[in-house]
């Protein structure tokens, strides 16, 4: 992964973490800070998957107007939404994968 990549994957982490920080009405970012006032990572977590999955299911709802004729659906939307979507779940595997890495790399430590 090339260090332009690295910036962007972790500025779009910590937009994640910005937003699931931010009091929302009613959303899931009021319920990710916990009593103490910092949130837990695993809700940081659930907040960003829910983001992605959402961004996923608003690409292909794009695409299947577009399919089906829908004139407001533009290609350009179609696209972008597409590549949005597979950005934030790109950066969603690579946090995954790093923290896989660095339990692994605990877990493997010398008592």
């Amino acid at each position: 992964m090339s260090e332009i990549d690295v910036r962007s994957v972790l500025s779009q982490i910590r937009a994640l973490q910005g937003q699931a920080n931010a009091p929302a009405v009613g959303g899931k970012g009021a319920q990710a800070v916990g009593e103490t006032g910092a949130a837990s990572f695993g809700r940081v977590m659930e907040a960003a998957l829910d983001r992605v999955s959402l961004t996923q299911s608003k690409a292909g709802d794009l695409q299947n107007k577009f399919q089906l004729g829908d004139p407001n659906t533009d290609l350009a939307s179609v696209m972008l939404a597409s590549s949005r979507a597979q950005v934030e779940f790109k950066g969603l595997v690579e946090t995954r994968n790093r923290m896989v890495r660095a339990y692994q790399d605990i877990m493997n430590m010398p008592l």
